[in-house]
């Protein structure tokens, strides 16, 4: 059975109250922390809603009047058959970049990010399409640092890629026909905004070369932002299954779902292999955690944390432990707070300092190294060194 806490019910109660303390305290303990994520992230970035009255939908809308489209239509691959519906979602897709563009990461964003700097994250999957994570500092699948060149069966560096993009990313776009890959640049954002794709430049490229030789030109694909709809395949889905396998062998300790109704059925397969995973790699409990009033942060070690304003419906009743009741930014600056009161050292930064200058003189001291997670680095060096206590 979930058990449910209410961020706001635990300034008066404190069973709530501890049971939130113990919960912080396992993710700091955890060293394989697998996190899944949507949209409710990015909703204190500044990107517009799709819905409301001022909401991007309503500005498309004011350029295509008569079309009759629901929100969720826009993310559907069946919008390709229907010239009209094809240009709502180009223009859409524009003005969402332009929302997003002037984006910043949400303290959820920098959470997961603090998790990878401390060792603690397994790997960050998103069904978001907004890149933030990579803006935070998490490179994902879709980043040209991981791209595989040549003849490799995959695609991407899996060990390099710190955040699975589910559904793509909307800073880039790709070819329709021939699937080459570009930076969505303004010129491309701009043909979108009118509703008009750009052709594609590399099969262009291709037949002028072939004209240029008095050969027959070749058929030139066009681009589309390089997003996955519903109903449409991935174009590194070998690759995110591959990852997928592979962090599910590595035994995850904790599974924490922020920001998502789940309700995409793939992401529910996928919540479900991970909440299996770390359900079998849970400590078996002692007897003295097994009273609510008695549990401790070990034993909140192998669970499922979901953190979201709305319940999850009664599926997921035994797959997922505890549902946090709130906003995901509130919850993860209540963990980092709890943390940091509770395992200060694994905040402190530690400065190596090199003297510099004549041994006859004062010299002066530069810093040589900085060390922001110093879990791993104690009793190691003995370098002229200050320990400073800082907020990372």
């Amino acid at each position: 059975m979930t058990v449910t806490l209410d961020l706001d019910a635990s300034a008066s109660d404190a069973l709530t109250r501890r049971t939130l303390a113990n919960l912080s305290l396992a993710v700091a303990k955890c060293k394989k922390i697998v996190v899944v994520t949507g949209a409710g992230i990015s909703c204190s970035c500044g990107i517009p809603d799709f819905r409301s009255s001022d909401g991007l939908y309503a500005l498309v809308k004011q350029q295509y009047p008569d079309v009759v489209m629901k929100g969720r239509d826009l993310f559907d691959a069946s919008l390709f058959r229907d010239s009209t519906s094809t240009a709502v979602f180009y223009t859409f897709m524009s003005q969402l970049k332009k929302s997003i563009d002037g984006a910043s990461p949400s303290p959820t964003h920098r959470f997961i990010k603090t998790l990878d700097t401390k060792k603690k994250l397994l790997r960050s999957y998103t069904q978001n399409i907004d890149g933030l994570e990579e803006r935070a500092g998490l490179i994902g699948t879709s980043s040209q640092e991981v791209k595989m060149h040549g003849k490799s069966k995959s695609k991407i560096r899996a060990k390099d890629v710190r955040n699975v993009q589910l559904h793509g990313d909307i800073h880039r776009v790709r070819c329709a026909l021939c699937s080459a890959d570009f930076p969505s640049g303004q010129e491309y954002v701009e043909n979108f905004l009118t509703g008009t794709p750009p052709d594609c430049p590399d099969c262009l490229a291709r037949s002028s070369a072939r004209v240029a030789r008095s050969a027959r030109a070749l058929k030139v694909g066009k681009l589309r932002p390089a997003i996955v709809l519903y109903d449409e395949p991935h174009p590194l889905g070998d690759d995110i299954g591959s990852i997928h396998s592979a962090d599910i062998a590595r035994k995850p300790d904790m599974l924490i779902i922020m920001g998502t109704s789940l309700k995409v059925h793939g992401l529910k397969k996928l919540v479900k292999d991970f909440a299996r995973a770390v359900h079998e790699s849970a400590p078996t409990p002692s007897g003295s955690a097994t009273s609510p009033l008695k549990k401790n942060a070990k034993s909140f070690a192998g669970k499922v944390i979901f953190v979201n304003k709305t319940a999850p419906g009664s599926e997921w009743n035994g797959i997922i432990d505890y549902h946090v009741m709130g906003e995901t930014d509130r919850w993860v600056e209540r963990v980092i707070e709890d943390w940091k009161k509770a395992r200060p050292s694994d905040w402190e930064v530690q400065k190596t300092l090199f003297a510099t200058g004549e041994s006859s003189t004062a010299g002066t001291f530069h810093v040589a190294k900085e060390i922001t997670n110093t879990i791993a680095a104690k009793g190691k060096g003995t370098s002229l060194c200050s320990q400073i206590q800082a907020q990372c």
